[in-house]
């Protein structure tokens, strides 16, 4: 028996309907602007999506370095250990992207360890990875290696159970929303606790896939890993396991207070996003607009507008983003630099470039620009 889909009160279908309609509101922004700035943007939100949900797991790498890393980037400021698991699970997150349309799809056993192995596979065989747990599991208290938070079910048991939640997954509540089922099906197997390690960004990861399989909207613009990172709601994430799950496998709990908060995870990622993709708009116009009288290229526009809403720009990472050669990048690197548009920090190795004396003013207050978020429960 799994944790069963619960019944949602009214104001979770309001929720759920505002939900919808920024999602709409979303799709129709992306396919409005150029396909290469819509590439720029998903790539950050994946690496901000990465950067997030490792953080959550005490591996802390800023989410520009993720990007760096995803574009082939090595000198970076993390550990090589930190490295390594976020290029592990940039790997995961490109093949779950990947099976956002594939005709023929069907969740499977070896689907959830091939993944888990994508996570994992580095820390094998010290932590043995795709393959379920062979040990009983025991989830310690943040800050105290001594108190018991959860007990997942026996080992005994995992194989029955990854099974039945395989079977739902293919069959299981399709009348339900795809948010909500992406939600349930990561309740279940963070409970279920399957392996050894890795189990929380697995469970996270599943929820994206099931996002992705939905259709609506691209992962990268769905997912709440971002959210889930951030420090306060990282807080009240690991709260609403504690209670909903209990200190045991306990299938019959309540769950409605899981898919609440969910509801509101999905609700402020969408209010997130859709500001960013706002102001990385506008941002986008402004430059286009002043290219003319800077003497700024079209494709030079990318690299400024990196720097804008990120703070910087690698030349390689403008290289690939534009199609050019080493030689190409580096000559409008340097006539952006001699501009005054960019200022190069560091060496020649590990080199990125940042806002100059002569970058325009009114794009970084754009890229800079305040927003609020509200609480669709406090309405």
């Amino acid at each position: 028996m799994l944790y069963e889909t619960p019944r949602l009160e009214q104001v979770d279908h309001e929720v759920l309907e505002q939900v919808n309609a920024m999602r709409d509101q979303l799709r129709f922004a992306v396919q409005q602007v150029p396909m290469k700035w819509t590439l720029d943007l998903r790539k950050a939100l994946t690496a901000s999506a990465i950067a997030a949900s490792n953080t959550i797991e005490g591996y802390r790498v800023d989410a520009k370095d993720v990007a760096d890393l995803m574009d082939g980037e090595r000198e970076v400021e993390a550990s090589e250990e930190n490295k390594a698991e976020t290029l592990a699970y940039q790997q995961a997150m490109t093949y779950i992207q990947s099976l956002h349309d594939v005709a023929d799809f069907r969740y499977n056993k070896e689907l959830l360890n091939g993944l888990h192995w994508m996570l994992q596979g580095h820390h094998h065989p010290l932590k043995t990875a795709g393959q379920w747990r062979k040990t009983p599991i025991r989830i310690t208290a943040p800050g105290d290696e001594l108190a018991t938070d959860y007990e997942g079910p026996d080992q005994e048991l995992v194989p029955g159970l990854m099974g039945e939640l395989v079977d739902w997954l293919n069959e299981g509540d399709l009348d339900q929303h795809v948010l909500i089922r992406a939600a349930m099906a990561h309740l279940n197997l963070v409970k279920i606790h399957p392996w050894s390690d890795g189990n929380g960004r697995m469970s996270r990861s599943l929820q994206t896939l099931l996002i992705a399989r939905g259709g609506v909207l691209a992962p990268e613009f769905s997912s709440i890993e971002e959210w889930l990172g951030m420090p306060g709601n990282t807080w009240e994430y690991y709260k609403v396991l504690r209670e909903v799950g209990g200190p045991l496998w306990s299938p019959r709990r309540d769950t409605l207070p899981w898919i609440k908060f969910n509801l509101l995870a999905y609700h402020q990622q969408a209010q997130r996003v859709q500001r960013r993709v706002d102001r990385s708009n506008d941002c986008w116009m402004q430059l286009t607009d002043a290219a003319e009288s800077n003497g700024i290229t079209e494709r030079q526009v990318t690299a400024l507008h990196e720097v804008a809403m990120t703070g910087r720009v690698r030349r390689s990472r403008y290289e690939k983003a534009e199609a050019l050669n080493t030689q190409q990048a580096t000559r409008d690197m340097q006539a952006l630099t001699r501009a005054g548009l960019l200022t190069p920090v560091g060496q020649t190795k590990g080199r990125y470039y940042v806002a100059g004396p002569a970058f325009p003013e009114e794009v970084l207050a754009t890229a800079r620009r305040p927003h609020s978020i509200t609480d669709p429960y406090a309405a």
